[in-house]
């Protein structure tokens, strides 16, 4: 019996370029470092920004120390707008050495943001454009840069960008903290799961 390798050999190419094709689509579809942590970086500011818009602007000087909680000592923490703008001072100073960007002094004004930023308005703009940088800088995040220390850095440039994530969360979680002392549900707790 004489058999035709020719249908078979068609058979196996066929199947190893569509093994091929499979394995090259899979490897495109992987998420990036930058798309990683641009994940991240919009997952804080979704929480963040919807904290500071649910707090009404007559309540953003609250701090808990007006209060006046017995044996409490809130003294000198930081007032709702405080942390608003320490979380994007912070963004600026933490992504803008991932960019490479130079940040202003009066923008980072030793991590309290500018002194002339005052109404709801301008803070949640000053917020917003802080992540939008984040945004930028988890863009340039590669595979090859990302254990490399920006200019006159000393650590990695995704400790860098993840740091800022993390420091974010920090503060996110002591602002839910400020809505609930004035009798508002935070955003996030008001969302019904899937």
């Amino acid at each position: 019996m004489k058999v035709s390798l020719g249908p078979l050999t068609l058979i196996l190419l066929f199947l190893a370029s569509n093994v091929s094709h499979q394995a090259q689509s899979r490897s495109q579809s992987l998420p990036t470092v930058a798309l990683i942590v641009d994940r991240e970086i919009s997952r804080i500011e979704e929480l963040i920004v919807d904290v500071a818009e649910a707090m009404p602007e007559d309540k953003y000087n609250f701090s808990p120390e007006a209060l006046n909680i017995a044996g409490s000592d809130y003294k000198g923490v930081f007032s709702f707008a405080a942390q608003i703008k320490h979380v994007a001072a912070s963004n600026y100073f933490l992504f803008s050495s991932v960019t490479g960007d130079k940040v202003r002094a009066k923008i980072f004004n030793d991590g309290k943001g500018p002194d002339d930023l005052k109404i709801k308005a301008d803070i949640l703009k000053f917020l917003k454009d802080s992540f939008a940088l984040g945004h930028r800088a988890a863009s340039t995040l590669t595979v090859e840069n990302m254990l490399q220390s920006p200019a006159g850095g000393k650590s990695a440039r995704l400790h860098v960008a993840e740091f800022g994530i993390a420091e974010s969360y920090n503060h996110y979680g002591q602002m839910v903290e400020y809505l609930r002392m004035n009798g508002i549900v935070p955003p996030a707790s008001r969302k019904k799961s899937d």
